[in-house]
């Protein structure tokens, strides 16, 4: 599948230059890889972060929020490090760099994103209440990247480390995965019947 990577905000792009080229930024960063690299390094394929705001089974649409964007930072073809920015009242700015097993796992997802057949816009989606993130292929690639509710038949790919009980790298479409989600988050039905401590029985 094609996958159209939206343009960052141009200030958001300026800070993870300006930071990478800082030594105190690079020196102070807890990535190893990044602070060992000699050769030339650059941020690419930056990802909207969205944030799932509410997951609650039978509670209308799901909503979610851009909270940020994410570059990989490449050097000699392969992502080292990644770096953050986040929203501020001046504008978008840098805020850190890191590695570890999302970095390989997102690489991982957009490839398998790239062998499937529709086009689409990529995306990471957290679920912080499952302290979950997916790569989210939304189905329209031409729609504005900070924006946008997950459609029924977009689709999702866990990334790793994923939580028990869910695949790491099996796609799912929205309609599947958020409801179950949904309901691995709402409260038992025991604990729904179970009165309050210190309330009347």
């Amino acid at each position: 599948m094609p996958l159209y990577v939206p343009p960052a905000p141009a200030p958001a792009l300026r800070s993870v230059l300006a930071a990478l080229g800082s030594p105190t930024a690079v020196r102070e960063a807890r990535t190893p890889a990044l602070r060992a690299l000699q050769g030339p390094h650059t941020p690419e394929l930056p990802l909207p972060v969205h944030v799932l705001d509410r997951l609650a089974p039978g509670d209308g649409p799901f909503r979610t929020r851009l909270t940020g964007w994410r570059f990989l930072i490449r050097s000699n073809d392969r992502a080292v490090a990644a770096a953050d920015t986040m929203l501020t009242p001046d504008g978008w700015t840098f805020s850190h760099f890191f590695e570890g097993p999302y970095l390989a796992s997102t690489e991982r997802a957009l490839r398998q994103a790239e062998s499937m057949a529709a086009d689409c816009q990529p995306r990471l989606l957290s679920v912080p209440a499952l302290y979950m993130l997916t790569l989210w292929l939304h189905g329209d690639p031409t729609t504005d990247a900070s924006t946008g509710t997950p459609a029924p038949t977009d689709v999702l790919i866990p990334l790793a480390p994923a939580p028990p009980g869910i695949a790491a790298h099996r796609p799912h479409t929205v309609a599947d995965l958020l409801p179950a989600l949904a309901l691995r988050l709402a409260p038992s039905p025991a604990a729904k019947a179970s009165p309050l401590l210190g309330q009347p029985a």
